[in-house]
């Protein structure tokens, strides 16, 4: 009976954190539909909420402005919305340091989270998975040895909060492995391990 038990739990489990996790971002995104004239909205010319609607309104409007960032006149509009936010006290900060590194992660020629490595913490002699982020810069390089990486070393199971570490270039063991599979064996604490050849995080 345990054992049936514990099968049955197996399949039941991911699918129903599945069906929770896409059911709240679905919700969150519902919430940009509260932008719209009530007219405009499900309730009013069907009579009840369709859910769903608030992905594919955030989706099409992402998309839309992903176009019109693309010429030459949207280009030109986006740079003065730029040069506007950069003026303002407080805002520019926030904003800047937001758009740094949304610019790193989410850009085609960024190289942040590109490679998975292996350094030793958090103390030699221990080993876990870690980001490469890139290389230290400005004051910082001055002010440390040459040849050092930045790297990012996520907790588990929740590799969304983690530690930002400078470490030797030397110190570090590049792996052979993608970022989506290291992210997988991070978030099931080595439970799940790559399938591409190469040393295992351990």
């Amino acid at each position: 009976m345990k054992k049936y038990f514990i099968t049955g739990l197996l399949i039941w489990i991911p699918l129903a954190i599945t069906i929770w996790v896409l059911k709240l971002v679905f919700d969150v995104l519902d919430q940009s539909l509260l932008l719209l004239p009530s007219q405009l909205h499900t309730e009013y010319w069907l009579g009840f909420h369709v859910p769903g609607l608030g992905a594919i309104l955030t989706v099409v409007v992402v998309l839309l402005t992903g176009v019109f960032a693309t010429n030459f006149f949207g280009a030109q509009l986006v740079r003065i919305w730029h040069d506007i936010l950069h003026r303002i006290p407080v805002v520019n900060s926030i904003y800047s340091s937001v758009k740094q590194i949304s610019d790193t992660l989410f850009s085609s020629s960024g190289q942040a989270f590109r490679k998975a490595l292996l350094v030793q913490w958090p103390h030699p002699g221990m080993w876990t998975i870690a980001f490469l982020t890139g290389t230290p810069g400005g004051e910082v390089a001055r002010a440390i040895p040459a040849d050092c990486v930045s790297v990012y070393v996520p907790t588990t199971p929740n590799p969304t909060g983690g530690y930002f570490v400078i470490v030797p270039r030397k110190d570090v063991v590049e792996l052979d492995m993608s970022v989506d599979e290291a992210l997988k064996y991070i978030i099931s604490m080595g439970v799940v391990p790559p399938s591409s050849p190469g040393r295992d995080g351990g």
